[in-house]
């Protein structure tokens, strides 16, 4: 069976609301991703690095809980596992401060299985940060040799806007590297100081990857390919939560992709029509996750895309 294996952060957030923490969930752009794929069935890995500790403990048994698998996982004991503390606007959009102590020596993780097909999902900071790179570049490349799909998500925020030029030859390097980008204009806004999808698509996309999807919030997807464009209508919502959205909708899309059976070599013909039941899965998952506290779908909305034929 295929398998879905995701490399990033692992995080406590600690959410505020009025000032005041309300919620306190694990977290981590591919955590989430990979936490709601697990709830959906689908074989997961995480490789990531946390902590001996008590916060440690929690996202270990969290994953566990939600079918994760936790073999690849670096433990370490010098140094603490990271915490964000996140706090909620009037539009309930977040803004975080990152508190963490990592050990000098990092990422050492024991490597799973790939297999022809299985899809790697990586992204955000951990994916650009020199201390991680290397070891970051070189699970990619492996994960390319052995002919996986390879799904980035730049999920670039404001808080590293500043060092975008200094970080910029390697995120090219990970648009080559990708078979399919996902970002949202926020994300490339502080890339490129750029928002119209389109002309993001032509002027720095579709050298490097030509399947692309562009979340916009309300406004909608927009999604190119080698077979043409097509734009998506979003359902209005009144978030609770926007912290998992992206995230969610990434766990759609990589669902979609394996109930439609989409090989590597098949995403490269797929039309406008053939990714539209895939994107609309990446659309339900994010509008599920924006009602509520937590950045993950729930078991019980997950229990209805499980059983379906």
């Amino acid at each position: 069976m295929r398998k879905i294996i995701g490399i990033g952060e692992s995080i406590l957030d600690i959410i505020f609301k009025n000032q005041q923490p309300s919620h306190a969930v694990p977290g981590g752009s591919t955590f989430n991703t990979l936490i709601s794929l697990g709830r959906l069935g689908v074989p997961a890995t995480f490789i990531s690095e946390i902590g001996h500790d008590v916060v440690g403990d929690m996202i270990l048994d969290f994953m566990q809980k939600n079918h994760v698998a936790t073999e690849n996982l670096d433990i370490f004991y010098e140094g603490k596992t990271p915490i964000s503390l996140a706090f909620l606007d009037e539009n309930n959009e977040a803004k975080y401060l990152f508190y963490n102590q990592f050990p000098d020596d990092r990422l050492n993780f024991v490597w799973p299985r790939i297999d022809k097909d299985d899809i790697i999902v990586f992204g955000s900071y951990f994916a650009l940060n020199p201390a991680l790179r290397d070891r970051v570049r070189e699970f990619v490349e492996f994960a390319k040799e052995r002919k996986a799909i390879i799904y980035y998500d730049p999920n670039f925020r404001n808080a590293h806007a500043h060092e975008a030029v200094k970080l910029m030859p390697s995120v090219l390097e990970n648009l080559e590297y990708a078979d399919v980008v996902k970002g949202s204009t926020e994300d490339f806004n502080n890339l490129f100081h750029m928002t119209d999808p389109q002309k993001l698509y032509i002027d720095h996309i579709k050298f490097y990857c030509p399947n692309f999807i562009c979340t916009r919030g309300e406004a909608g997807v927009e999604l190119f390919c080698n077979q043409g464009n097509r734009h998506f209508d979003t359902t209005p919502v009144t978030p609770v939560s926007t912290i998992g959205a992206g995230d969610s909708f990434n766990a759609g899309v990589l669902f979609g992709l394996l109930k439609h059976d989409i090989t590597l070599d098949r995403l490269y013909t797929l039309t406008p029509d053939e990714w539209a039941p895939i994107i609309q899965y990446g659309m339900e998952f994010s509008a599920a996750v924006c009602l509520s506290m937590d950045n993950y779908i729930d078991p019980d909305f997950a229990a209805r895309y499980r059983t379906e034929d």
